[in-house]
């Protein structure tokens, strides 16, 4: 077993203090988005390694000290990923855990399908564009499902809603113009005509081009409505959604983001509540702080809310025109006494831990490799092989070879601990 060291990833949308002051350490000034936990080529975790022979497994061709865990892996795969996970999905670590806090928007994105990742980044690599460019669409060959456990409560925006719910926000706006005497904009009656369309998906992607197009129609379509919002148009029944409007604009002015919102199932997720969220699924996380798993990759398909670049075509064809009730997802409670959230992918799952002052030891769910992160209190890890403390905010990557694990309340604790663990979906 190994603590890791984890890299910081300073985006503008970031908290200031949410993640310090969930892992009991300084600010460090500046925002603080996300903390990676995992074997990431970009900001790969460091294993803080012992020499042979101490209780954890370390590579005879280093001394003790630090090495980044993709290093790690590479240095003997079926050692620490397994054999399983080796075969489903090569010699590297499938997914990455996240603790991410959203003081502001992020950008509306997809992700698309395995099939759709290999032949965009075959099709790139092919055309030369450089990996670098902020035109590439296809950073590596892999989908990237995920999957959101809120910590606080969660703002976002996930999936198209029913089309006939997106004309009665569209037909309310159009009420409150024609009560205060105002001229309504042209793009309004366009979007409800499309919205209209007997064919759902087809009336979804009607809407979503028209508006993912962009130009002066959207943005002062946009403008009027934000206008009349501030200026007190009644929000009605919709008061999150709109209210969401006014405050895209406030910080992506006429962004066809803004209202493409109004197409999207608008949620507010409670501590303890996920969401998965599958390839094909416009979505946006707005604000909160939670913890983020997905499959490993870099590849989205931004719609909007950025000055990133957005390729429309692209994007067109990688989003999925349904209208889904929102993809919760429920914990599952196994007969060990272990609370696991399992999305339909077979890249990871979720496990969280929580152990009362002298609990019995809860087993660590594992198949393949594992990383834990401790959000409350403190735990120890034990194997047959050996075992480890972690304090509140430390994490640690457990090869697959150190399985059995079991995570014990610390003798003498006096709060809860709480602690997440991801490994893969594969059957152990």
């Amino acid at each position: 077993m190994y603590e890791l060291e984890n890299v910081l990833r300073p985006y503008a949308w970031g908290s200031p203090t949410a993640i310090a002051e969930l892992l009991g350490r300084p600010a460090s000034g500046g925002p603080e988005a996300e903390l990676w936990i995992g074997a990431h080529p970009d900001s790969p975790s460091v294993a803080l390694t012992l020499p042979a022979g101490t209780g954890r497994h370390a590579p005879e061709t280093h001394d003790g000290g630090r090495l980044a865990l993709d290093a790690l892996i590479a240095e003997d795969p079926e050692h620490c990923l397994g054999s399983a996970s080796v075969d489903a999905f090569g010699p590297r670590l499938p997914f990455l855990l996240k603790v991410l806090a959203a003081e502001a928007p992020l950008s509306l994105q997809v992700h698309p399908t395995l099939e759709q990742a290999r032949e965009g980044f075959a099709r790139e690599e092919a055309a030369g564009v450089d990996a670098a460019s902020p035109e590439r669409n296809y950073k590596d060959a892999f989908h990237k499902p995920e999957m959101i456990f809120a910590l606080t409560p969660f703002e976002a925006l996930c999936g198209f809603r029913p089309a006939a719910a997106s004309r009665a926000v569209f037909e309310h706006l159009a009420a409150c113009f024609d009560l205060a005497g105002l001229e309504l904009p042209p793009l309004v009656p366009l979007l409800l005509e499309d919205l209209a369309q007997p064919d759902e998906p087809a009336a979804l992607r009607a809407a979503f081009e028209r508006l993912i197009a962009g130009g002066g129609d959207v943005s002062g379509a946009t403008a009027a409505i934000v206008a009349a919002l501030v200026s007190g148009a009644p929000m009605g029944a919709y008061v999150a959604e709109l209210t969401t409007v006014v405050d895209l604009n406030r910080d992506y002015p006429g962004d066809p983001g803004v209202l493409i919102s109004l197409l999207l199932n608008r949620i507010s997720l409670a501590p303890g509540e996920a969401v998965y969220l599958p390839a094909g699924n416009v979505h946006a996380y707005l604000n909160g702080l939670g913890i983020e798993v997905m499959a490993s990759s870099d590849n989205v398909l931004r719609g909007g809310l950025t000055p990133k670049f957005v390729d429309v075509p692209e994007l067109l064809n990688t989003v999925a025109f349904e209208a889904v009730a929102v993809p919760m997802l429920r914990a599952e409670t196994t007969m060990l006494g272990q609370d696991l959230f399992r999305p339909p992918f077979r890249e990871f799952q979720l496990q969280r831990l929580e152990l009362a002052p002298g609990a019995e030891p809860v087993p660590l769910a594992q198949s393949g490799a594992a990383v834990v992160i401790v959000t409350a209190g403190s735990v120890r890890l034990d194997s047959p092989k050996g075992e480890l403390r972690l304090e509140r905010g430390a994490s640690a990557f457990l090869p697959a070879a150190e399985a059995p694990v079991n995570v014990h309340a610390v003798s003498g604790a006096t709060g809860t601990a709480v602690a997440f663990a991801v490994t893969t979906a594969l059957e152990a």
